[in-house]
């Protein structure tokens, strides 16, 4: 897929730099050409030395190189390329692309070009927190930009949380997605996955059976499909798909604000099992098995998360996807839903202990609509993925 694609990376400065040389040596074992620029703080993390040496090619550092500039060289550079990736992006160049300015070399390359561009963001958490940096962010998306991360972890200042740079792999994935020529390209994508734990206690919560496998595979089909895809599953079993912009979460309320988070959509697939309650005061401490009767535990209602986005008032995505596991009246009870929540289709399947689907690796599903219902056979869960992946791209095209 990027057998001679030419992949213009920026490389600004942060401590994540030192992955972005593993990112051209991936991207190069897949034959893409790739041509760096580096900013001024970047070279106090890598050397110009070894980033040419990876890429094969000259490293471009200077807005005023009178060689370089003699024929114009950033406007050369800025559109020759098939996509420009910023990797690590630090605050400061996002605030620059948001606004505009172009006071070196990286900066002007990123305005004086109408060629797609891919951000790998990288901060300190707090950073990545800050009104500004939220605002910049939602300005970027609303011009079109794509996102590869942040992840959440610990950093190198020694705080913890979103921030981190995306593994290089994870980068050649989204690269791949931004670079596909299905249906879907260019299309940004939520996906909820697997279930959610809701504490009793720090040893003990509520969950239920998702294993996650069914989401992971609607992510991958979106992805394969050139779709942009931020994936915000919870403690699921089955592996995280490739390509995704990955979200983990623990609870219904995480969830949500993940969910939140990752607006503005264009579509959404809540594929995530979510438990409907919670303990109301989980303990902090183990509760223990005592003589003379059980302990006694209040419940509160999750946030319904599907109802939440299908009832935006303003920007709510073009088409909301949900899911209805049922085991009695599926049909009858899933076309209720679908009403109730506001979503415009809903995917429904019964998980009776004798159908196995639960945690198995086939489904059988009947897709509701407004139009009415739509039986599927009963096929393994990657192949349902690839259809409903097939059907949001019509749906989104129409």
């Amino acid at each position: 897929m990027l057998t001679d694609k030419r992949i213009l990376l920026i490389i600004a400065g942060g401590i994540a730099a030192y992955k972005t040389l593993e990112l051209i040596r991936r991207l190069r074992e897949r034959g893409a050409w790739v041509t760096p620029v580096l900013t001024r703080a970047a070279e106090e993390f890598v050397t110009p030395l070894s980033v040419s040496s990876l890429a094969g090619e000259k490293v471009y550092r200077d807005l005023f190189d009178l060689t370089d500039e003699a024929e114009m060289g950033h406007i050369q550079l800025s559109r020759s390329a098939d996509l420009i990736v910023a990797a690590p992006a630090t605050a400061d160049l996002m605030a620059k692309m948001a606004h505009g300015q172009a006071n070196d070399l990286a900066s002007t390359l990123l305005l004086a070009t109408d060629t797609p561009v891919l951000v790998a963001p990288a901060m300190n958490v707090r950073m990545w927190a800050h009104p500004a940096t939220q605002r910049n962010l939602a300005l970027l998306k609303q011009d079109g930009i794509g996102f590869v991360g942040p992840n959440e972890g610990d950093m190198a200042c020694g705080e913890f949380g979103p921030g981190r740079m995306s593994e290089p792999m994870e980068i050649v994935h989204a690269i791949q997605g931004a670079l596909s020529e299905g249906p879907l390209q260019g299309r940004r994508i939520l996906v909820t996955s697997g279930p959610t734990h809701e504490p009793i206690d720090p040893v003990r919560y509520i969950a239920n059976r998702s294993s996650g496998a069914q989401g992971s595979a609607i992510a991958e089909a979106l992805v394969k499909l050139g779709a942009d895809v931020v994936f915000v599953t919870g403690p699921a079993d089955a592996a995280r798909p490739e390509g995704v912009t990955l979200v983990e979460v623990e609870t219904a309320q995480e969830m949500l604000r993940a969910v939140q988070g990752s607006l503005p959509v264009e579509a959404a697939v809540f594929c995530a099992a979510v438990a409907d309650w919670r303990v109301s005061s989980a303990s902090d401490s183990k509760i223990k098995k005592t003589k003379g009767g059980l302990p006694v535990m209040a419940f509160a209602e999750n946030p319904d998360i599907l109802a939440t986005v299908s009832q935006m008032p303003e920007g709510r995505p073009a088409l909301v996807v949900g899911f209805a596991a049922e085991t009695d009246d599926v049909i009858e009870n899933a076309t209720a839903k679908r009403i109730r929540k506001g979503c415009d289709w809903i995917v429904a399947n019964d998980v009776s202990p004798a159908t196995g689907i639960m945690g198995g690796t086939e489904n059988a599903v009947t897709l509701i609509s407004d139009a009415g219902s739509e039986a599927w056979e009963r096929m393994d869960k990657v192949a349902v993925a690839e259809k409903l992946a097939e059907r949001v791209a019509e749906a989104l095209e129409a």
